[in-house]
């Protein structure tokens, strides 16, 4: 396969590209938003557009993807060396005010997405893209790798009464979008008003890669995603962050593990042993652990639990575990389990875990220890299917 070329090497390799951008530019990005040969972008565009290089962003974890969890807002402040604005995206506000957009001709959004529903950044696009409908302002993303591949979808639709900021449309858990594509599924079916929206379209990818396959460096997206190989846990042990188990942060292995002071890591891992043997689940295998977080969940209190050790990604089914594990481990624990309360993500009254899942029913289908065979009915993905196949870029 040929080394992927994202949105930021075809705007940095095309002088025609950048002769066609004649204003004001901005830019939304973060630790992760570098070319192929690791120099940031907002390097690059102090080299591309001078002075014409006005503003920085930075969604949630900052600027600087420094800042943890949710609700963990960042200031707004002046670059060190830029020394020009940074308007942080989750602070007292997560949509842009009129006097951040002022003078801006062109907002460049260059986020690398892990390709999950509950993830932030592209719900910091789709309210950017909704706040310049107004404006004339031109939307320009730097389109990136799906890093779980574009073809596989997964997951139940997010109801909508259940909307947050871990969940703003109606996608599946595993959405197989790029971010330049989840902009124009946003203004095709989900914008009340159109924006003046240009996609740079990467060069070489192919929707069947997974992210090791671009030969692109991997950079932290987030403080607890360290590894590609972590985009690929993160779908099922995300979950977890709707209860009080640790699901890793304040370890070196954040979203690949899950664990509890009252669990005994060998007695669990026989117990869902045992357990998958009914499940038809596969491509993955359950390592029994111990760990001790730094910070975060039982901070400095020792955890047993499992690490999920992807082996097939083909047949691996990424929501189907998470669920899975999170019934068992309701059931295993039993008056040990908690459910996290609010608020959650700016939601003060619904269960974190009904906000993580996008609908109350299956924290039901946990407590009730309900079949795996019953996960089928929450999977309709015929609509979005076709809305997919509507945009796709590549």
């Amino acid at each position: 396969m040929k080394k992927v070329k994202t949105g930021l090497d075809a705007l940095v390799n095309s002088a025609n590209l950048q002769n066609s951008f004649k204003g004001n530019v901005a830019l939304l990005c973060h630790n992760a938003s570098v070319d192929s040969t690791c120099t940031h972008a907002s390097i690059r565009f102090k080299e591309l557009f001078g002075n014409r290089f006005v503003k920085l962003f930075g969604p949630q974890h900052g600027f600087n993807t420094d800042a943890q969890d949710n609700m963990i807002e960042t200031n707004h402040c002046v670059h060190s060396y830029f020394n020009i604005p940074v308007y942080s995206l989750y602070s007292e506000t997560r949509i842009p005010t009129d006097e951040m957009l002022e003078g801006i001709n062109y907002l460049f959004v260059d986020l690398q997405d892990v390709g999950c529903r509950m993830y932030t950044y592209i719900y910091t696009l789709t309210l950017l893209l909704e706040k310049c409908s107004k404006k004339d302002i031109e939307i320009v993303v730097l389109d990136r790798p799906n890093p779980i591949n574009g073809l596989d979808i997964e997951g139940n639709i997010l109801d909508l009464e259940f909307e947050s900021f871990i969940g703003r449309h109606p996608i599946p858990v595993r959405h197989g979008m790029t971010i330049g594509e989840v902009a124009l599924m946003h203004q095709k079916f989900w914008a009340k008003e159109k924006t003046k929206l240009k996609i740079i379209k990467m060069q070489n990818w192919e929707r069947g890669m997974y992210f090791e396959d671009t030969q692109l460096p991997w950079l932290l997206p987030s403080p607890n995603i360290a590894r590609a190989e972590s985009a690929l846990t993160f779908p099922a042990i995300v979950l977890f962050e709707g209860t009080l188990l640790s699901e890793g942060r304040g370890t070196t292995q954040p979203l690949e593990i899950v664990g509890h002071p009252k669990i005994e890591p060998f007695s669990l891992a026989n117990n869902l042993k045992n357990s998958l043997k009914t499940s038809n689940l596969e491509g993955f295998v359950l390592r029994p652990i111990t760990f001790t977080p730094t910070f975060d969940k039982h901070q400095e209190k020792t955890c047993g639990g499992i690490q999920v050790h992807v082996t097939n990604r083909k047949t691996y089914k990424p929501w189907r575990v998470g669920q899975f594990l999170l019934r068992e481990l309701y059931h295993y624990l039993g008056c040990e389990f908690k459910w996290r309360q609010p608020p959650f993500e700016y939601n003060y009254i619904k269960q974190p875990i009904d906000i993580i899942n996008g609908t109350d029913r299956l924290r039901h289908w946990v407590e009730n220890k309900e079949p795996i065979e019953a996960l089928n009915g929450f999977e309709n993905l015929e609509e979005y299917q076709w809305q997919l196949n509507e945009i796709k870029l590549y």
